[in-house]
């Protein structure tokens, strides 16, 4: 135990081995539960505090992530910081990733970065952290050693991490109870669910995931009068939880019904086949030792899944599928099963259930059946490399933009973070143009360096278009990188998840792998295209037909796809989505990119706009 005062980071392992943080909201949900105790069920829903991160959960218990739409499990853990760090001033360091959108840094290199700018270093060098970057204060960039390659970065506030002092236990993990081991635990009520699930965690306490046997042992003489059931036959010496798991069933069927009735005999069997008694120690005395959970092979544990399942579903308690049960999956089945029965205990909707089928496509369509979208033209658009407009220089086109200002704020430029009342601290290529010169942009009124905002456009596509680093207003025609490829555009005689009453629009996206062009990433490099052609639908209503307008504008102008580095797989020089979300889904909604979802046409028709795509850019492509 150490008595010190820290703030409280919840960060998860991803697949690199790397800890990343949860935002500074939801690690005050996730400290909140976790201070609350056992009394707040163990189990955290990262939905209440992000709706981004509804479909997971965090088991306290165990210190896992666990998403219920797929099953995947990450360890979690809770660090603790000096207050005085970056997360302890709601310091967040961020750099721009290849679709243009703000990734943190992890923690450790968040508070290296703020160490060295609160020192007013003009430069700090990760690689004494493991990373071959630095990091130019001067300029806002992160330059790779070794490619010479560099990103913007930029340095926000958010809120503080919450704040502990007083004792701080050197273990990560959370207590099982705020006092001694053997504290009587919290009382259940006699629903059902509760029922089962206290005599599963019974069982579990009894054996641990890891443990070789499940030990008989005695209940603590403190322990409250839990809800009754039938106790074992006299003389029996079966180990606590298992006869806790039978006694709770049988009342379960007496609760139930003969439906009830005729699941819970099927899941007492399969207690009883997956612990069956066998020699040990305690064999002479009449005392049975019985293998625990992680010892037990697939089949047993499905088994043993499948009839908790209809026990549950006999009574009433709704179900979230729980996958990776079946097959060759990493994870191990008596984590993913026993974690969502663990779950439960909360009051939360979990259950094991055999995974709903994950529908991507339609049924078969025939040619005669497939009709064309009225009001729109044709039904197939291409797209090739645009050439940026020539003739104009950055001055030229900023000055369609931009108001002198001939008595500067006394505020920061929030490009390069130096006083507006000062030359600009641009240090890259110098443009044609006095570092002291200041202008505001005439829409949103925000003001900067013209030195600094002719690098920025310099910096980007150069394609005559212009956007506020500060609030994202666009100025001029944004355009995008999009490789070459089809758009494809169609109606089909079937209907989508809650949209019923009318048929579906299909997209179908065709863009093949090629050579990178200047404006890429890296130009002359080769790029792969995964997962072409790309099936997306809309409902064939009204408003889903005013989306696939906007679409076909965005598609012009090259702003649905655009090289970089994919965030499902890693992959470098790739097509990725360009941050206007597609539903790829067609009769379900297993990976949140199908439906139903409610949402989801006013949800794209704000990112549409937020790329300057709108009703107005509709009447501009006529014209």
């Amino acid at each position: 135990m150490l008595l010190a005062s820290a703030v409280v980071v919840w960060e998860w392992l991803n697949e690199h081995g790397r800890w990343r943080p949860y935002s500074p909201a939801v690690s005050h949900h996730i400290e909140a539960v976790a201070r609350a105790g056992p009394r707040a069920g163990g189990s955290v829903v990262l939905g209440q505090a992000d709706s981004r991160l509804a479909p997971y959960i965090i088991d306290l218990q165990s210190m896992h992530q666990f998403r219920q739409d797929t099953g995947t499990i990450r360890p979690v853990r809770r660090s603790y910081y000096d207050p005085s760090s970056a997360p302890g001033k709601g310091v967040v360091w961020e750099w721009e990733n290849d679709s243009g959108s703000w990734t943190p840094y992890d923690m450790d290199v968040g508070i290296t970065i703020q160490r060295a700018y609160e020192k007013q270093h003009p430069w700090v060098d990760l690689s004494t952290i493991g990373f071959c970057y630095v990091i130019d204060f001067a300029t806002m960039g992160q330059i790779n050693r070794q490619t010479q390659r560099k990103r913007r970065v930029r340095r926000r506030l958010d809120m503080v991490y919450p704040l502990v002092s007083g004792t701080l236990p050197k273990s990560q993990s959370w207590p099982a109870s705020p006092g001694a081991a053997a504290a009587p635990p919290a009382p259940t009520c006699a629903c059902p669910q509760c029922l089962l699930v206290m005599s599963v965690k019974a069982a579990v306490s009894a054996g641990g995931l890891g443990a070789a046997t499940l030990q008989p042992r005695k209940a603590p003489p403190t322990a409250p009068a839990a809800p009754k059931a039938p106790a074992p036959a006299p003389g029996a010496k079966a180990a606590d939880g298992t006869a806790a798991a039978r006694g709770s069933l049988k009342v379960l069927a007496s609760q139930g019904g003969r439906q009830q009735a005729a699941s819970t005999p099927a899941l007492s069997s399969v207690v009883s086949a997956a612990s069956p008694p066998g020699p040990g120690p305690g064999a002479g005395s009449g005392k049975a030792s019985r293998p625990g959970l992680g010892t037990l092979n697939r089949s047993h544990l499905q088994r043993l899944a499948i009839a908790q399942s209809r026990v549950l579903i006999a009574s009433g308690v709704p179900t979230v599928p729980v996958k990776n049960l079946n097959g060759s999956s990493p994870v191990n089945p008596a984590l993913a099963g026993i974690t969502g029965i663990l779950m439960s205990a909360a009051g939360l909707p979990v259950c094991l259930t055999r995974p709903p089928k994950l529908v991507l496509h339609p049924p078969p369509v025939s040619k005669s059946e497939i009709q064309s979208i009225p009001g729109i033209s044709h039904t197939c658009r291409k797209t090739t490399k645009k050439q940026a407009k020539k003739g104009k220089t950055p001055e030229e086109v900023l000055k369609k933009y931009l108001q002198k200002v001939r008595h500067p704020p006394d505020e920061d430029c929030t490009i390069c973070m130096e006083r507006l009342s000062a030359p600009s601290g641009y240090k890259g290529p110098q443009p044609a143009i006095k570092p002291d010169l200041v202008g505001k942009l005439a829409k949103c009124g925000h003001i900067f360096h013209l030195h600094c905002l002719v690098a920025m456009y310099n910096n980007g596509n150069k394609d005559g278009s212009l956007q506020c680093p500060t609030c994202k207003t666009i100025y001029g025609v944004k355009t995008g990188t999009q490789p070459p490829g089809k758009m494809e555009y169609h109606i089909i005689p079937h209907a989508l998840p809650g949209h019923s009453d009318c048929k579906t629009i299909r997209i179908i996206y065709n863009i093949p792998p090629g050579v990178q062009g200047p404006e890429h990433p890296n130009p002359g490099k080769s790029f792969t295209a995964r997962g072409f052609p790309r099936h997306c639908y809309l409902p064939d209503s009204e408003k889903g037909r005013k989306v696939l307008k906007l679409l076909l504008v965005a598609w012009d102008r090259r702003l649905i796809f655009a090289i970089g580095t994919s965030s499902t797989t890693g992959e470098s020089d790739t097509v990725i989505w360009n941050e206007i979300h597609h539903k790829t889904e067609f009769g379900s909604n297993l990976t949140g990119h199908g439906y139903p979802d409610i949402n989801y046409l006013d949800n794209v028709l704000a990112e549409l706009a937020a790329q300057g795509i709108t009703e107005e850019s509709l009447a501009q492509e006529k014209d």
